[in-house]
């Protein structure tokens, strides 16, 4: 480690919108040494939210969603080359073609990519996608630019939402296959999810939930013709686009002694990974969609967001934590936010729903389709969405900053009324947030004592 923290050499393992926006923020606190980042993708980083808004919609075209740069980072880019490994002890990280760079510092931003059809053969049937690169979506956009007969969705998340959105305005026929009760509810609980499910079918969605799918079905000729579902039904189509959550970029770190799982990769609010024994790193930094990090007004869980604007502040205070010296380093404390855009509604969140017991609509209704659910957990508020009415955002944010009281009074700026009734969130419990692999002790002597991570079932 270089005595000038403005010196040295970092490497960023990641070249999306984290490890573009901390490269930037580097050479903006005065970082003058050697700068690398290494992407598995061959193209310079792009924006992933408008795959599957504008470019399904074909109002632009896959790879013309390029970020742009701030400033000019004077980086050495290694592009199309994947990490494989992490030594610690010689501080290097490991590329797929028998490379290694030797490091000062490190900051992992791998992010996430896109769950797989868990068996592989039906996954590989053609016409059946993915959505998480530029290259996914040009495929899918392709695809649903000719025409198809019925476009098959399994998952009711945010991005199925979107998926199927862009199909009914395209005009194309789209089944939804959701395990759940409604879409959405997994993030925003049962009450909104419930308006979902309505925008689904009213704008002509072949909604089905309580369902999951049990088989891709093939034509012999290796096209995906349809597919079987739990309730013994079965639906035809010739497009099928899985949409089952994200998985985190972690494998690469297997051997590193870092606290990586299936959640991401453990850190402190100031963007220091942790080893898998609980003890911060010095020279190991976390930054975006593949980081779990502790935020104080959510209990000091460690919280695991696959947002945009999350990516952008947190690469920037891992950054500035790199070159600078302890007393002077700052902690994430950024309230989370997100939005999506889907059968003509703008959905706007601020702070984490599934940290909740209760909701209460505080403006607006159901009926209206314009409405703010405020979240509760113990008495405080801890998040509020907002269905075309994004205006109002700012007004809770500042509730959650302060902790305010649950339910919220009147007072947001159209509201004159009392807020309704608060009502159970029902949504995962907030007390088991976030989890990771299952980890046990071995050995009684201070000097084998050790931490191993039991496989997961």
């Amino acid at each position: 480690m270089p005595d000038d923290l403005k010196d040295g050499r970092i490497v960023i393992v990641g070249a999306s919108l984290a490890g573009l926006r901390a490269a930037e923020a580097l050479r903006d606190e005065g970082f003058t040494g050697s700068l690398t980042v290494v992407g598995d993708e061959a193209s310079p980083p792009y924006d992933r939210p408008p795959l599957s808004k504008q470019v399904l919609l074909g109002q632009a075209t896959a790879y013309t969603t390029g970020l742009p740069m701030r400033r000019d980072p004077d980086a050495d880019w290694r592009l199309g080359v994947p990490a494989t490994g992490l030594d610690p002890l010689a501080r290097q990280v490991l590329l797929a073609d028998g490379d290694s760079l030797p490091y000062d510092r490190l900051l992992i931003a791998t992010g996430t990519r896109a769950r797989p059809w868990p068996h592989a053969d039906q996954g590989a049937l053609d016409g059946v996608f993915t959505l998480r690169t530029s290259e996914d979506a040009a495929g899918l956009a392709e695809r649903l630019a000719a025409g198809p007969e019925r476009v098959l969705v399994i998952g009711g998340g945010f991005t199925g939402s979107e998926i199927a959105s862009a199909c009914r305005e395209r005009g194309l026929a789209v089944t939804v296959a959701e395990r759940g009760p409604a879409p959405l509810v997994g993030a925003l609980g049962g009450t909104l999810s419930k308006l979902a499910a309505v925008m689904h079918r009213n704008h002509g969605v072949d909604l089905r939930t309580g369902v999951t799918v049990s088989a891709l079905l093939g034509d012999g000729d290796g096209a995906f013709v349809g597919a079987e579902l739990s309730d013994g039904s079965r639906v035809d189509a010739d497009v099928c686009v899985v949409a089952l959550g994200a998985v985190r970029n972690v494998e690469w770190l297997a051997d590193s002694g870092l606290a990586a799982g299936p959640r991401g990769v453990a850190c402190d609010a100031g963007c220091r990974a942790f080893t898998m024994y609980g003890i911060v790193t010095d020279d190991v930094f976390v930054a975006g969609d593949v980081s779990r990090f502790p935020h104080p007004l959510f209990g000091y869980q460690l919280l695991s967001l696959e947002h945009w604007g999350n990516a952008v502040e947190q690469a920037a205070v891992a950054a500035h934590n790199m070159v600078s010296p302890g007393p002077l380093r700052r902690p994430h404390l950024a309230i989370p936010t997100f939005w999506s855009t889907q059968f003509g509604l703008n959905i706007k969140s601020v702070g984490v729903p599934t940290y909740s017991d209760h909701v209460v609509i505080a403006q607006g209704s159901l009926e209206a389709r314009r409405l703010v659910m405020v979240y509760g957990f113990q008495g405080r508020v801890t998040a509020a969405v907002t269905v075309d009415m994004a205006k109002s955002l700012d007004y809770y944010r500042h509730m959650i900053e302060t902790a305010a009281p649950f339910p919220p009074p009147p007072g947001a700026a159209d509201r004159a009324l009392a807020a309704d009734i608060p009502v159970p969130s029902d949504v995962p419990d907030p007390s088991v947030l976030s989890h990771g692999p299952t980890v046990a002790l071995t050995g009684y002597l201070p000097d084998r004592r050790l931490a191993v991570v039991q496989p997961t079932h």
